[in-house]
């Protein structure tokens, strides 16, 4: 007889909470029983069938991030057995029990938050590539991150400040998050919308500009991004959150000689995900485990309130993450 669960399912009407086949791991996942998940903006085009999960995910659990105990693992599963507590990160997460890649789970000591877990593996993942590995983050440069009070903007903070950056700035167009970057390593605010904000990043990198600039908004902004950013300097193209289409200065991007980067897990292999998975793990997981990097939790909405949880979010009224509890 085939096992079911309550899942959080895509449908044309939106988000809809369903009984649904329990899923079976294959031979390198894991099964895990979900003891929270993390909500991502992605979700809410997922929930409608676009984006993450296309037409294809229309009546499947949707959720890209989650944390909980393993039950069952595929027959060529070594790492992980039952009973281990791990944070995840795939599709599936918003149900009672989901499957996991084993390249992308992460085992977690005893004792470690569920909520707290569930909602770091995409951010950890996500800012860890950007900085480290695309951005090249050396000790003493200066650090931009346009778009800050996002996860993965708070996430790129403090791994800057992990990592020595001398200035480490974050814009934010409400105020209440501007006055919040501090807490997570920024040791300046900038509001996008004051016309000298391009002149204070100056003025604080004493002319220079920004060595590093983690831009989660794109669009028309890309242009002030490459002028405040330094001479060699890499701007790492994350989010789009201003747009997709702006026009783009080649004779500055030419002139600064700078390398401008896109990244995105939607055309990685999953042999490419596990190795982001594992850079990251190998560089900062003492940190995670101390509770050095964290992400502040907004909200927590049971399962069977998804739908409310998805009306919060579209809001934007929130700061951290927003936890579904099976």
């Amino acid at each position: 007889m085939t096992q079911t669960m309550r899942a959080g399912v895509a449908s044309e009407n939106g988000l809809e909470l369903r009984e649904v086949a329990r899923p079976l791991p294959a031979a390198e996942q894991i099964l895990v029983r979900v003891a929270a998940a993390g909500m991502n903006r992605a979700d809410l085009n997922a929930a409608k069938g676009a984006g993450v999960a296309s037409k294809d995910g229309l009546g499947k659990p949707i959720g890209m991030e989650w944390a909980g105990e393993v039950v069952n693992v595929g027959r060529d599963v070594r790492d992980f057995k039952a009973g281990d507590m791990v944070m995840c990160s795939g599709t599936g997460g918003y149900a009672e029990f989901a499957v996991a890649d084993a390249g992308r789970a992460l085992k977690l000591k005893p004792g470690f938050d569920m909520r707290t877990a569930a909602v770091l593996p995409l951010a950890l993942l996500t800012a860890h590539d950007a900085v480290v590995t695309n951005g090249q983050l050396r000790r003493g440069d200066a650090v931009l991150v346009q778009g800050a009070s996002s996860a993965v903007g708070l996430m790129s903070l403090q791994i800057a400040k992990l990592k020595g950056a001398s200035v480490i700035a974050g814009t934010s167009t409400n105020a209440g998050r501007r006055g919040r970057l501090h807490e997570f390593g920024a040791t300046l605010a900038l509001d996008p919308a004051n016309v000298t904000w391009t002149d204070d990043l100056m003025q604080a990198t004493n002319g220079a500009g920004a060595n590093l600039i983690v831009d989660m908004i794109s669009g028309p902004s890309v242009g002030l991004s490459m002028k405040v950013a330094a001479v060699r300097g890499r701007v790492i193209n994350v989010g789009r959150l201003g747009g997709t289409k702006a026009e783009f200065d080649f004779d500055l991007h030419a002139a600064k000689r700078l390398d401008y980067i896109g990244v995105t897990f939607r055309t990685r292999t999953r042999d490419e995900i596990r190795q982001i998975v594992s850079r990251m793990r190998d560089d900062l997981w003492e940190h995670i485990e101390a509770g050095t990097l964290v992400l502040p939790l907004d909200s927590s909405f049971p399962l069977a309130d998804a739908r409310a949880a998805h009306k919060h979010m579209a809001a934007n009224a929130h700061f951290g993450k927003i936890v579904l509890i099976p």
